[in-house]
């Protein structure tokens, strides 16, 4: 990244920008304008302390393709302003304007028309576009009608409702997802999907260069798109072959090899006793092509079978779509605390579902088009049911809750459904008991339990036991669920337990809706503590031998010599 000042003010601003990341670089030149020109040239990315229209004026004549040109921000002298000036998708430019004005404490000036209507960038979803991406994008954005025409159902982020299948032959713009070879006009947009897997043999020392050709005259022959490779598939003697090698780096995907065995258990249609001689399976390019990246050949079809030249061997096989279900964890309730990934995975869901109360926290960053779920309390294993079936269909789908998803949350009943048809994506959130424990002060300061006291699915026998084992153990205890009108005496019993182990002297903090409205912080000991403060938005954390009040606040050392 080069950074390009002209003035004591932009250096200063440079050199902060420069302390935080390793890859950022003050650009210098015999003028501003060397300097620029320079940076234009050298780097990835450049952020300029300039005026915005000489930059302009400076870059206009060097600007060549989006997709190639580095990404340009522009700061004001007072460091107000952070404007995306060029590559704001291709380059990054508009996350780069984020990261810049979030370190200048500078505003983000993001102008690119899909970002400011909160819509998807045809050019952002992660897959090779292809077409008229500014007509099509433009057509979105005006509300005309877009038909969506895809090979299957992919797992694609929320589209406006102006984009869809019904929209009819007639629909003036088309988006096609497809890994076929189609005409091109300026009316529509291919999206490539990661859809087809290149098994590749050959023999030892043979040129990219041959590997290369045949697998471009291969997809060609069969109108199959190179855009739409996921990766290149190999044996594994063949992992250090430098001509499969090269050839997966110059296509920019990833080389997955398997071994023998694992390759001679795949049914295939031409298998050779030649190449089981040699390499221990009768089949390297078809059944590498058939296991893919998932090792199940049952979702894949060979649509080209083995083609040889002189020393390669090539197959493709398409493998189906598999769904995406984004386990996100919404932290416990403020939007400050919920991380910066799990807004990003709501974004990229087209599907979100969830207890209402947490959809409604959410809404405001949800893109338009996404399709809700929502149900009351109760229901947990319904709404894992709906999530997954909803991503086994091949939909994205975004699964909320709060706190963490792994923590008594919607992560563990998902999975028990989930199966290898679907990719999983944990999204970890910041915890009620974190929340909570940074309110008290320092309590998780060493060795801490979680324990539910919710006796509706485990009976109060394990509880009781795990509570003994914890108090036993002299571990900090949070207690979540701890007391509701209709189940009350569990806190008394847990406390009890605790207390047999432990001085009547221990803290114990309780916090009710932690970094939300009516948030309240309560201090006690277990002798004076009155169970009456806590209801089911509170959570509970009782100290252990070593846990001490200092200045108001719950603190439990690590080890270290505790002060005398």
């Amino acid at each position: 990244m080069g950074l390009v000042a002209a003035t004591a003010a932009g250096r200063r601003h440079a050199a902060v920008l420069a302390g935080a990341w390793p890859e950022a670089r003050l650009v210098s030149g015999e003028t501003v304008a060397h300097a620029l020109r320079t940076a234009w040239t050298d780097c990835d990315a450049v952020v300029a302390f300039l005026a915005t229209g000489a930059v302009v004026r400076i870059l206009a004549p060097l600007l060549g393709e989006k997709h190639t040109d580095p990404a340009v921000v522009v700061v004001d002298e007072a460091a107000r302003h952070a404007i995306a000036l060029l590559g704001g998708h291709a380059g990054g430019g508009n996350a780069l304007a984020a990261r810049v004005g979030a370190l200048l404490d500078a505003d983000p000036v993001v102008t690119t028309a899909t970002d400011a209507a909160g819509l998807p960038g045809l050019d952002t979803l992660g897959w090779p576009v292809e077409g008229a991406v500014a007509a099509v994008s433009r057509a979105i954005l005006d509300g005309e009608p877009v038909r969506l025409v895809a090979d299957a159902t992919w797992p694609l982020p929320a589209l406006p409702g102006n984009v869809h299948p019904g929209a009819g032959p007639d629909a003036g713009h088309r988006l096609l997802v497809t890994d076929r070879i189609v005409p091109l006009d300026g009316r529509t947009v291919v999206l490539r999907p990661p859809s087809l897997v290149a098994g590749v043999g050959a023999s030892r020392g043979v040129p990219a260069g041959e590997v290369r050709e045949l697998l471009h005259r291969t997809l060609a022959d069969a109108g199959l798109s190179p855009a739409s490779l996921r990766c290149l598939a190999s044996a594994d003697v063949k992992a250090d072959e430098a001509g499969i090698v090269a050839t997966a780096q110059a296509l920019g995907v990833p080389l997955l090899t398997r071994p023998a065995a694992e390759l001679a258990a795949v049914d295939v249609p031409h298998p050779s006793e030649v190449v089981r001689a040699a390499v221990g399976t009768p089949s390297v390019a078809e059944a590498a092509a058939l296991l893919g990246v998932t090792g199940r050949p049952t979702d894949a079809r060979l649509v080209v079978p083995k083609t040889a030249s002189a020393m390669a061997t090539v197959a493709v096989a398409r493998h189906a779509p598999r769904g995406r279900l984004a386990l996100v964890g919404l932290g416990p309730g403020a939007p400050d605390l919920r991380t910066p990934r799990a807004v990003a995975e709501l974004r990229r869901a087209a599907v979100v579902v969830g207890l209402d109360q947490y959809v409604d926290q959410v809404r405001d960053v949800l893109r338009p088009g996404t399709r809700i779920l929502a149900t009351g309390l109760g229901a947990e294993q319904a709404r894992a049911r709906t999530a997954v079936a909803e991503a086994a269909a091949g939909r994205a789908v975004a699964l909320v809750g709060s706190g963490d998803a792994g923590v008594y949350a919607m992560a563990s009943p998902a999975l028990e459904y989930a199966d290898e048809r679907i990719d999983v994506i944990g999204v970890p959130g910041v915890t009620a008991a974190l929340a909570a424990g940074a309110l008290l002060g320092a309590p998780l300061g060493h060795d801490h339990a979680y324990l539910s006291l919710s006796d509706l699915h485990t009976p109060w026998e394990v509880i009781a036991r795990r509570l003994t084992a914890a108090a036993e153990g002299d571990l900090v205890v949070l207690l979540y669920n701890p007391r509701s009108r209709t189940r009350h005496w569990q806190l008394d019993a847990a406390l009890a337990i605790l207390g047999g182990h432990r001085p009547p002297s221990t803290p114990v903090g309780v916090v009710r809706n932690a970094s939300r409205p009516g948030e309240r912080v309560h201090l006690a000991t277990l002798a004076d503590f009155d169970p009456a403060v806590v209801d089911m938005y509170s959570v509970v954390v009782v100290g252990n031998s070593d846990t001490r009040l200092v200045a108001g606040r719950m603190v439990t050392p690590r080890g270290y010599r505790w002060r005398s």
